[in-house]
């Protein structure tokens, strides 16, 4: 089996890339699995009609993150396509789930999205007993976790906590790809951060000279999407008839 992992598509630009290149990704990698984080798609959170056209563009499963809920008219739909995952540690009482069950080749796939505490600044549950929970919880026979965390070490940690029990956890959150795609000792496939879907000449993802006028002190101000240089990041994972991770390759595309 392979399974496709893709950075968080940032603002239009972002949006318009991956319905246009979905499809040919999906057929040039030969993925099985789909997945794509979605929460930056307006900037901060998701609508409905965006999550309904990258589902119709190809993806499988849209993983959120601490924007999940920015944008409330994604609410409904949480409820009424699991498809479109929130963060599994937020708390039961809000919309959605945190999963998905999905068919895949005969085998029973569970996609988790959990969110990372460590600089995040916000409420949720711990991220590594949550997914203890999961387990316990949900029947799966292989589990894909997105992890949205901003520390490096706390993703680094999450790896080695889901190691053996996951067969993939790839990070989300930063928009910047890191280059150590691998396969831990267990037998799961890892890495820190697939990077992002949108423009490469941006600073994770919006305009560069907003960015740096606002790191020279200047004024806050709203900040705008980039739309030049957009790429496709990511990362695919094979996995054996065991499920377990031989093989991770990175992925940055036009």
């Amino acid at each position: 089996m392979k399974i496709l992992t893709l950075g968080d598509v940032c603002g239009e630009a972002g949006v318009e890339l991956a319905r246009r290149r979905l499809g040919a990704l999906r057929r040039s990698t030969g993925a099985d699995l789909i997945v794509i984080n979605g929460e930056n798609a307006t900037g901060r959170g998701i609508t409905p009609d965006i999550a309904h056209d990258l589902l119709l563009a190809g993806a499988d499963v849209i993983t959120l993150g601490n924007h999940a809920f920015d944008n409330r008219r994604i609410l409904p739909m949480l409820e009424e396509d699991s498809r479109v995952v929130r963060p599994y540690n937020r708390s039961h009482r809000i919309e959605g789930r945190g999963y998905c069950i999905i068919d895949v080749c005969g085998v029973r796939v569970c996609v988790v999205s959990l969110l990372g505490r460590l600089y995040m600044d916000i409420n949720c549950d711990s991220p590594f007993d949550a997914f203890d929970a999961l387990l316990r919880e949900v029947q799966a026979d292989l589990y894909v976790v997105d992890f949205h965390a901003q520390a490096t070490s706390e993703k680094k940690a999450m790896g080695y906590h889901v190691d053996g029990r996951a067969a993939v956890i790839f990070g989300t959150h930063t928009h910047v790809q890191t280059s150590d795609a691998r396969i831990l000792p267990r037998g799961t496939g890892y890495i820190t951060d697939v990077g992002m879907t949108g423009a490469a000449e941006s600073v994770i993802g919006v305009r560069w000279q907003q960015s740096l006028e606002y790191f020279r002190g200047g004024l806050t101000q709203r900040f705008e999407n980039s739309d030049l240089d957009c790429r496709i990041q990511g990362a695919l994972f094979e996995l054996d008839n065991r499920g377990a991770c031989f093989r991770a390759t990175l992925i940055d595309t036009e």
